[in-house]
């Protein structure tokens, strides 16, 4: 666990060595990158911020805002919202083009990799009258005036040539594909100066659609009427020009639709008024043949007069019917024989025969007073009872004739009563009807006044049209560029010419798949490290020898040294090289180890080819024995002298070479032949380096760890793989090799080491 965090550590001192061992880069990268950033600053030229404000007035005046919905028929008022677009349109920004001729740029060149926007005033002109308006491309020409006045102008459209005309005066046709162009000579023209300029010519929806890209409107904030335009570019007069126009054009715009509104208005009021004083008139006519039919001359009027005569009908009716009531009850009195002596009731008597009743009655108070003094049949008693007979016989009469009379009344009030009551009962009915009648008529007038109201309104309106945008801010110029200044760029260019390399160098390293030094290999390995061989570039196999004092040899010195405190124990004598792969200096180690262990007085030292599949030890020492290992191991008639051969120049070394390769050489390894062999090299040797197979392509090198006390595993910086630490940490942590250190070969000889060595890729 402890190794697989450290693996995740940072060297940061193996990466500042790294980028100290680069310099070379850092000052190629601030170079270029300064370089870089000091052409830019002479070819780009910092723009100015031009702004320009314009508060939208909205047009609350409009005459036909009052009929609510009717008002959209006629324009709308002119949300900020909606203005920003209309100032921003394509159609207001081509007009302005066209106003300006800015469809039409001009660059003149100042000097090396530097020009500037020409405007208002420029030397030389393009014009093509009527193909701007069709033109969908722009069309760059170059022109080249020299001291006589002599031209060459090239067109093109991209990259495609469509003319080219050399050394002709201006004014001069140029014609193309598009059309024929003219290209002349401004009063602004210097005659004998050399003159390089290009003149960029667009169609006018082109030259919009740059606009388009360039200007900015938006609004100034939410609850505010105040459109902000933003152009940024580096010539001031073209800038404030073209916001200045925009801002013309839209309030011109503005106008047109003002005055386009209100003709409209005017039309619509005219004709409303024309058929609404029709209808007026018409109103007016059916309410007065309305009264003439029903006879009314007020509604209310004739109900109240109606109302007041069905009471004096009803009291007049109830009159008569008690009078009928009353005549009866007289005559049913008269009649009856019984009453003949009697009193007539005068509350029962009816007015027409009330008179008659009281002198009958004075008739019968008076044969009353003379029946009490004289007898019945007297002759005063008989003229009293004969007068009283004709006098009652009078009354009946007239009771019927009354009777009759009061009966024909009563027919005639009932029917005046019905004629009354059918009149109220129409009341109602023409009431509604004259109302109904009386509001349309009002309604009608109502809006004739009004129409006529807003067609005055209108009328001053056309007069007094004033424009839809109030300028707060004229198009104006900040007075400091944009951008960052000159300065600022070529530190950022020298900032970014040492952050690049120190960028590239890192990514590398963190996407390398080779470790580059020892610290990187002890951070990823819990096996101890015995030591480091530098780079050699003698290129000799055997860079040990006995007087040198050489980096190399004092580096396998220290070797010598650590491998002895590996080994401890007296009887611990071999040891096993080996590698991942071929070229990681696994034979150039064990050579020279085995000689730098001969150096140590009175120790014997074997060095033993045991890369059978793939023998190089004996190239190496430049030697070619008739016997190697092999023959030893598959002969028996093969003596051990007789494959041991002395080491040249190295006393007390002696090395055992290969041999040919065999056909079986796993079987040949395992044999039994092999531990018996070493069993007598023990004997004979203090110190056995056996050089054997990579364990990374073949598993001969397990077969041999019976036979071993220890191994040293050989890497190489900038060769071998992480992958290949991760295959040596397993072999450590299963143990699957007796005492396993490594060794790290083709570090820096810039230790102080003098100089150093690096196995040839051919090398294992």
């Amino acid at each position: 666990m402890a190794k697989n965090n450290m693996s995740d550590f940072i060297d940061v001192h193996a990466l500042i060595k790294t980028y100290l061992s680069k310099w070379y880069w850092f000052v190629i990268s601030v170079i270029l990158c300064v370089g870089i950033g000091f052409l830019y600053c002479r070819v780009h030229q910092r723009p100015m911020a031009i702004r320009a404000h314009v508060l939208i007035q909205q047009d609350d005046s409009n005459p036909m805002a009052d009929l609510g919905g009717m008002g959209s028929l006629f324009g709308s008022k002119g949300y900020v919202e909606d203005e920003v677009f209309v100032i921003a349109s394509h159609s207001l920004f081509s007009s302005v083009a066209k106003e300006l001729g800015i469809n039409r740029l001009h660059y003149v060149r100042d000097g090396f990799l530097k020009s500037h926007l020409a405007f208002p005033e420029y030397p030389v002109d393009v014009v093509a009258p009527g193909i701007a308006d069709t033109l969908m491309s722009t069309i760059v020409f170059k022109i080249k005036v020299d001291e006589n006045g002599l031209a060459d102008i090239k067109a093109k459209v991209k990259r495609d040539v469509i003319a080219d005309v050399e050394d002709v005066k201006l004014p001069a046709q140029v014609k193309t594909i598009y059309g024929d162009f003219t290209v002349l000579t401004t009063p602004d023209y210097v005659k004998g100066r050399e003159l390089k300029t290009t003149v960029s010519f667009s169609g006018y929806g082109v030259a919009a659609e740059e606009l388009d890209t360039e200007i900015r409107a938006f609004r100034g904030s939410k609850k505010s009427n105040v459109i902000c335009l933003t152009f940024d570019t580096p010539n001031v007069e073209y800038g404030v020009a073209v916001l200045d126009k925009i801002i013309e054009k839209y309030n011109e715009r503005g106008i047109v639709e003002k005055n386009l509104q209100g003709e409209k208005t005017e039309a619509f009021l005219r004709d409303r008024i024309q058929l609404l004083a029709s209808d007026l008139n018409e109103s007016e006519s059916a309410i007065q043949q309305y009264k003439e039919r029903n006879g009314i001359i007020d509604v209310n009027a004739e109900a109240s007069y109606q109302t007041g005569k069905k009471g004096q009908t009803e009291n007049a009716l109830f009159n008569v019917e008690k009078e009928i009531e009353l005549l009866k009850l007289t005559r049913e009195f008269l009649a009856d024989s019984l009453n003949y002596s009697d009193l007539i009731p005068t509350t029962v008597a009816s007015g027409a025969v009330q008179g008659g009743i009281n002198s009958y009655n004075a008739l019968v108070f008076k044969r009353l007073e003379l029946s009490q003094n004289a007898k019945q049949n007297s002759y005063a008693i008989r003229q009293l009872t004969k007068q009283m007979d004709l006098m009652r016989a009078n009354l009946l009469t007239s009771s019927e004739k009354a009777l009759e009379n009061a009966t024909v009344n009563l027919n005639k009030l009932m029917l005046e009563k019905n004629e009354i009551t059918g009149k109220l009962s129409n009341i109602p009915t023409q009431e509604r009807e004259y109302i109904n009648m009386k509001r349309q008529q009002e309604i009608k007038q109502q809006i004739y006044l009004f129409l006529l109201q807003k067609q005055e309104e209108n009328a001053m309106l056309l007069a007094n049209a004033v424009p839809k945008g109030l300028i707060i801010d004229d198009a104006f110029s900040f007075s400091e560029p944009l951008g960052m200044s000159k300065k600022v760029i070529l530190l950022i260019a020298f900032l970014l010419g040492i952050l690049l390399p120190v960028t590239i160098i890192y990514v590398h390293r963190l996407l390398r798949s080779k470790f580059e030094s020892k610290e990187e290999v002890q951070r990823h390995l819990s096996a101890p490290v015995l030591g480091e061989m530098c780079i050699d570039r003698s290129g000799r196999s055997l860079v040990v020898s006995p007087t040198d004092t050489s980096s190399a040899t004092e580096l396998f010195r220290l070797m010598r040294t650590n491998l002895q405190f590996m080994l401890g124990g007296e009887g611990d004598k071999v040891v096993l090289m080996t590698s991942t792969r071929s070229g990681e200096g696994k034979s150039f180690i064990s050579l020279n180890l085995a000689a730098t262990l001969s150096l140590l007085e009175g120790k014997r030292v074997l060095l033993v080819g045991m890369d059978i599949r793939n023998p190089q030890l004996a190239n190496y020492l430049g030697i070619n024995p008739p016997l190697g290992l092999t023959n030893y191991l598959s002969a028996s008639n093969v003596t051990l002298d007789s494959i041991i051969q002395p080491m040249a120049g190295i006393k007390n070394c002696d090395v055992i070479v290969a041999g040919p390769i065999p056909p079986n050489p796993a079987e040949l390894l395992a044999s039994s032949k092999v531990d018996e062999l070493f069993a007598k090299l023990r004997t004979m040797y203090d110190y056995i380096i056996v050089d054997s197979a990579p364990v990374g392509m073949v598993s001969d090198t397990f077969a041999l760890d019976r036979i071993s006390d220890a191994t040293i595993y050989v890497t190489r910086i900038n060769y071998s793989t992480f992958s290949d630490l991760r295959f040596v940490e397993e072999i450590y942590t299963d143990k699957r090799l007796k005492k396993l250190s490594v060794v790290v070969n083709g570090t820096s000889s810039k230790k102080g080491y003098g100089y150093g060595y690096a196995a040839k890729t051919s090398k294992k």
